[in-house]
């Protein structure tokens, strides 16, 4: 062309692949883009699900609690998360995730103020 050598850089080795890895490859690539972009996009939902909707403040007794532990294999640390269910006063139940520090005040059987945005909890008084 003009008297240069081409550099071919490191994108000359997906020369000499065969298509096969090239397909899977890019496959990955994108499985692996696009579970994150669905991660983003949920979490965003959710998030504007929840600013949407109103503070409710209502009579609730709990009804039971659990935990989700996550992680932690070999050297690295486990990840727990809190869910309480509540009952209303008008006999719906809703389980929200609560912070762990809130968790261990709440005991089964307890009757309230229950106070949550959406799936978001906000405070339980006894």
């Amino acid at each position: 062309m003009n008297g240069y050598p081409v550099n071919e850089g490191s994108f000359g080795i997906t020369n000499q692949m065969p298509p096969f890895f090239k397909v899977f490859g890019g496959l990955i690539l994108i499985l692996v883009v696009g579970m994150f972009l669905y991660a983003i996009i949920r979490a965003a939902s959710t998030w504007t699900t929840n600013q949407a909707s109103d503070v409710i403040t209502s009579a609730a007794t709990v009804l039971d609690k659990r935990t989700e532990v996550w992680g932690g294999s070999g050297d690295s640390s486990s990840s727990t998360n809190y869910y309480v269910t509540f009952e209303l006063a008008d006999g719906t139940r809703i389980e929200l995730q609560v912070r762990g520090d809130r968790f261990g005040l709440i005991v089964v059987g307890d009757q309230g103020q229950l106070t949550y945005q959406g799936t978001r909890f906000k405070e339980f008084n006894r």
